[in-house]
């Protein structure tokens, strides 16, 4: 399983998104810390769920970098988050 796609199944499986786009952009830093040939170092995630609801955007990001703990401290070099409740979508 390629490292988006391990971050997408656990994204899905923890805050059950209405919306979810990872993006790997590796390809974008090439030449920049971290990267490596084959990319899986840099990823965008865009995601909607009513977990978010009443949290701060900080609250937000610290519960995705914990579930992801493993991937940053691992091979996982950069990580840009958009997470939404479902009521913020348009704004």
């Amino acid at each position: 399983m390629s490292v988006r796609d391990n971050i997408e199944k656990k994204l899905k499986e923890a805050f059950t998104p209405e919306s979810l786009d990872v993006a790997d952009e590796s390809h974008l830093h090439e030449g920049h810390a971290g990267h490596r040939p084959g990319g899986g170092t840099h990823f965008r995630v865009n995601i909607v769920s009513q977990a978010f609801e009443g949290k701060s955007r900080v609250d937000r990001h610290r519960m995705i970098n914990a579930l992801l703990a493993e991937e940053l401290a691992g091979s996982v070099h950069a990580l840009a988050i958009r997470a939404l409740a479902p009521d913020e979508q348009g704004r």
